[in-house]
């Protein structure tokens, strides 16, 4: 195991506004960002768009990640491709992987349903790690107002894969390595 890494990694999913069940659509996009903890350099980046096999890209979808339907038929390959060039590129099993919130249990609910592997064993819920170094009240805190409280500045657009992991290892950064 790799402790001197984090693998941050953050997910976009289907989502719409007619009512259905919010985070139960299928991942169009994973966004990942390696953070060397013994300088503190984000080391990789990576955007990868996943094909649904049942769900499609809403105009409510697009407006909230940006992401177009067209660019997923055109860019978007099926997860499990996009699973095993994640583990080869960022060092899957031999690495620490970390989201805001949990998005390791959506990701995992997928990989069951789609008889795939989790390309990671080891995970860290940074949102519950900041609320508890940060002393911040037992309330919903999101990664942007995190940021915020931590002085970092927000890069890029919110909701998109790309950004937000990288966001998320800038955020790791000062939760991690000392000034």
């Amino acid at each position: 195991m790799n402790f001197n890494r984090i693998v941050c990694f953050d997910l976009e999913m289907c989502c719409w506004n007619d009512g259905r069940e919010p985070r139960t659509g299928e991942i169009i996009e994973i966004g990942v960002a390696e953070l060397d903890l013994t300088n503190g350099e984000i080391v990789r980046r990576a955007q990868h768009f996943v094909k649904p096999e049942h769900d499609d890209v809403s105009p409510f979808c697009t407006e909230l990640t940006g992401i177009k339907p067209e660019v997923i038929e055109k860019n978007g390959k099926p997860l499990e491709v996009i699973l095993k060039s994640i583990e080869q590129k960022f060092g899957g099993r031999h690495k620490i992987y970390a989201a805001w919130g949990r998005d390791d249990l959506i990701l995992r609910k997928e990989c069951k349903a789609k008889g795939l592997k989790v390309p990671f064993n080891e995970y860290l819920n940074l949102a519950t790690l900041f609320r508890l170094q940060r002393h911040v009240p037992n309330r919903r805190c999101g990664q942007r107002a995190a940021m915020e409280i931590a002085g970092v500045e927000w890069e890029g657009r919110q909701h998109s894969g790309y950004d937000d992991a990288y966001n998320l290892a800038r955020l790791a950064k000062t939760m991690f390595i000392p000034e």
